[in-house]
C-alpha cells in the first residue's frame, strides 16, 4: 500500500528510485514543481503539462507565465500549435493526439511530464502519450511523470497503478483547512424528500453512481427545487457567490427558473454554452455582477473561481470523488472570504448516497446545520465516545461487593445466532463508503473475503500507543495457504495500513482489494449475488435453524448466504455465546436480588392488616 510522505520528498523527486509519481496537491501550485525537478541531462530540460480540458490548459499556462517569466511557454491547444522545443509546453490531450502533433515532441529532450487531474491518467489517450515519452513502464532514462489530483480513485474501477508507481505526497483536505491552505467551510445538510428508491444505478451490478436521466426524474420536481431555493434563502441569502450543481440540463433550466421566480438573478453555464457567452458569464460571476451560477458537470474539475463562498449540492450522488470535487470548488482562498457554506440536499440513505458527514467518518444520515469542520470533527469524536460508552455498558463488570443494590444492564438481544448473523444494520455505514462486500463481524470490525479464502480485516484500534501515534483504524491481509504447507490454514496477518478516519481506512483497503481480488466477486451489486443459494450454503446455515423452520432456496440469496457464513466463520457464534452467558448472569443476579428483596420485605413489621 502506498502511504503519504513528507513535503520534502516532493521537493526531491530526482532522488527516488521511481519515476512515476502521484501528489495529492492544491490546484495552482502544480507548476511550482517544475524547477524542483532537475534535468536528466544537459539537453533534457523541457516540461510538458498535460490536461484534458481547455480551462485547465489555460489555467496552467497562466500560472506558468506568472511563476516563470524567463522561460518560453507555448500552448498545444486547438488551433494553437507549439513548436515542440519550448521550455514549457501546456497541451490539451485532444489536441496533442490529433493527427501527428505528438511526434514533434522528442522524449529525450524532456525532464518532466506533469499531468493535471491525474485520476484520468489510465484512460487510453493518456496512456498513448505516456508510451510516446517512454513512460509505459519504469525506465531510468525516461522523463519523470508526476500526476497531480485531489482524487485518488476512479469511479470505473480502473487501477491507477497502470501509470503511477508511488504516492510521494498527500495532504488531507481537512488538514489543509486547518493549515489555512484552503478556505474554512460550513456545512448544512437538508432532507430534500426526494424518493430515490427507483432510480437506476450505473456500473457493473449497479455499483456505480445514479443514472442521470433516472435521477433527474426523481429530483427535478417543483417541490424539491423549492426546498433547495428556500434552504438557500434561509441559510445563504447573504452569500455573494453561490455555485449550484444540478443533475442534467433540464434540471439546470428548472432550478435557474425557480431562483428567478423568487427574485434572484441566477444564470447558468452548460457544456453547450457558446464560448463567448460562457466567458462573459464566468467573468460576471467572478466580479460579483450576479449571486448565483447554476451548472451540471461543467465545474467539477479545475475550476478557478476563488470567490465562491457557497456551494449548493442539488444533486445526490453515490460517488465520493464527485462529492469532493463539487465541495472543492468553494474551498479556494480569496481576499475577504471567511468561509464557504456547503448546502447538501440529501435523500434516502437506503440508496447508498454519499453525504458531507460521510467525509468526516460520521453516519451518512447525520443532519447538520451551519457546522464548521471543527464541529463535524467534534461530532465524530462524540459519536466515537458514545459508541465506546455503549460498548462498555454491553459487557459484565466485577460485581463483588455490590450486594443487593439494584442496577441496570444494557445489551443487544438476539433470540438465536441466526438472528445475529441476519442483522445487517452494522453494514449501513460502510456500504455508503464502499461498493464491496464488507461484512461486520463485531463492533468496529469488518471482513472482506476473496474467492480463495484470503480475506481483509478492518478494525478499530483501542491501544493507547496507537492513539498516541495518531491512527484509529488498521487494515490487515490474512492470506490463505495451500493445504499441507503449515498446520495453520492462514499466513500471519500482514498490516496494510493505519488511518485516522474510518472512511480513509475503508478506501485504502478497497484500493488494495481491487488489486488482489476479482472485481465480480467482491462487488456488492454483482448479479450472481442475487441468485439462489447453493445446496452447501443452505445445509451449513440450517445447522443453526430449528428443524421445523429450515431455510428454503426462495428465502435467501446467494450473496446474503455468503455474508451470513462469513459472520459465522469470523466470530458470530462466539459473540452469541458471550451474549447468552451475559444474559444468564444477569438473570441469576436478578433472581438473587428478588430473593433478597423478598426476604427484607418478610422481615419488615408494619402497622396494618396481617396478610394470611
Amino acid at each position: 500500500m502506498s502511504q503519504a510522505r513528507s513535503e520534502s520528498d516532493s521537493a526531491n523527486i530526482k532522488k527516488s528510485a521511481f519515476n512515476r509519481f502521484w501528489l495529492h496537491w492544491i490546484k495552482g501550485t502544480n507548476v511550482l514543481l517544475i524547477d524542483r525537478v532537475k534535468p536528466l541531462s544537459e539537453w533534457a530540460a523541457q516540461t510538458l503539462i498535460l490536461a484534458h480540458r481547455r480551462e485547465l490548459v489555460e489555467q496552467a499556462a497562466r500560472h506558468c507565465v506568472q511563476a516563470y517569466p524567463d522561460k518560453t511557454i507555448e500552448l498545444e491547444l486547438g488551433k494553437l500549435s507549439a513548436s515542440g522545443v519550448a521550455d514549457i509546453t501546456v497541451a490539451s490531450l485532444q489536441s496533442i493526439l490529433s493527427r501527428d502533433r505528438l511526434l514533434k515532441f522528442d522524449p529525450k529532450r524532456f525532464k518532466l511530464v506533469l499531468v493535471d487531474e491525474a485520476h484520468h491518467i489510465v484512460a487510453p489517450g493518456y496512456l498513448k502519450v505516456l508510451n510516446h515519452f517512454g513512460l509505459g513502464s519504469k525506465t531510468p532514462d525516461s522523463p519523470h511523470l508526476v500526476g497531480v489530483s485531489a482524487t485518488f480513485s476512479r469511479s470505473d474501477g480502473l487501477r491507477l497503478g497502470a501509470a503511477i508507481d508511488e504516492i510521494v505526497y498527500h495532504k488531507d483536505y481537512v488538514d489543509m483547512i486547518s493549515d489555512k491552505w484552503l478556505s474554512d467551510v460550513v456545512f448544512t445538510t437538508v432532507d430534500s424528500k426526494a424518493d430515490l428508491s427507483a432510480v437506476k444505478k450505473l456500473g457493473r451490478g449497479g455499483g456505480g453512481d445514479f443514472d442521470t436521466s433516472s435521477l433527474s426524474r426523481a429530483v427535478n420536481t417543483i417541490e424539491t427545487n423549492d426546498i433547495a431555493i428556500r434552504t438557500w434563502f434561509a441559510k445563504a441569502s447573504g452569500r455573494k457567490s453561490t455555485l449550484v450543481f444540478c443533475v442534467d440540463l433540464d434540471h439546470v433550466a428548472a432550478l435557474t427558473q425557480r431562483f428567478r421566480h423568487y427574485g434572484i438573478d441566477a444564470r447558468f453555464v452548460t457544456g453547450d454554452t457558446p464560448a463567448k457567452e460562457r466567458h462573459e458569464r464566468l467573468e460576471g460571476f467572478k466580479s460579483g455582477q450576479f449571486p448565483v451560477l447554476v451548472n451540471c458537470g461543467v465545474f467539477t474539475e479545475g475550476t478557478d473561481i476563488p470567490n465562491i463562498d457557497c456551494v449548493l449540492l442539488a444533486r445526490p450522488t453515490r460517488s465520493r470523488n464527485l462529492l469532493i470535487q463539487m465541495i472543492g470548488r468553494g474551498m479556494r482562498l480569496h481576499p475577504g472570504k471567511e468561509n464557504c457554506h456547503i448546502i447538501d440536499l440529501v435523500s434516502s440513505l437506503e440508496t447508498g448516497i454519499v453525504t458531507t458527514p460521510t467525509l468526516f467518518g460520521l453516519d451518512p444520515g447525520e443532519i447538520v446545520s451551519n457546522a464548521e469542520v471543527s464541529d463535524l470533527e467534534d461530532l465524530r469524536d462524540k459519536k466515537e465516545a458514545e459508541k465506546a460508552r455503549a460498548e462498555k455498558a454491553r459487557y459484565p463488570v466485577d460485581d463483588a461487593g455490590l450486594g443487593a443494590r439494584g442496577y441496570n444492564v444494557t445489551f443487544t438481544e438476539y433470540d438465536s445466532v441466526f438472528d445475529l448473523i441476519s442483522d445487517t444494520s452494522g453494514e449501513k455505514h460502510i456500504s455508503t463508503l464502499s461498493s464491496h462486500t464488507w461484512v461486520q463481524v463485531g463492533p468496529d470490525r469488518y471482513i472482506l473475503c476473496g474467492p480463495t479464502g484470503t480475506y481483509l480485516r478492518l478494525e478499530k484500534v483501542e491501544a493507547k500507543e496507537a492513539l498516541s501515534e495518531g491512527y484509529v483504524f488498521e487494515g490487515w491481509e490474512i492470506r490463505a495457504l495451500p493445504p499441507g504447507v503449515t498446520k495453520s490454514p492462514f499466513a500471519a496477518p500482514r498490516n496494510l495500513l493505519r488511518a485516522k478516519t474510518f472512511a480513509d481506512a475503508v478506501h485504502g483497503c478497497d484500493k488494495y482489494a481491487t488489486e488482489i481480488f476479482p472485481y465480480a466477486f467482491i462487488n456488492r451489486h454483482a448479479s450472481w449475488r442475487r441468485g439462489p443459494p447453493t445446496e452447501g450454503q443452505l445445509k451449513f446455515l440450517n445447522k443453526f435453524k430449528a428443524k421445523d423452520n429450515q431455510l428454503q432456496p426462495s428465502d435467501i440469496t446467494k450473496g446474503k448466504a455468503m455474508d451470513m457464513i462469513t459472520k459465522l466463520k469470523h466470530g458470530a457464534r462466539g459473540r452469541f455465546a458471550n451474549m447468552e452467558a451475559e444474559k444468564r448472569k444477569v438473570s441469576r443476579s436478578n433472581l438473587i436480588l428478588e430473593r433478597e428483596q423478598a426476604k427484607r420485605l418478610g422481615d419488615a413489621i408494619s402497622v396494618g392488616p396481617v396478610l394470611p
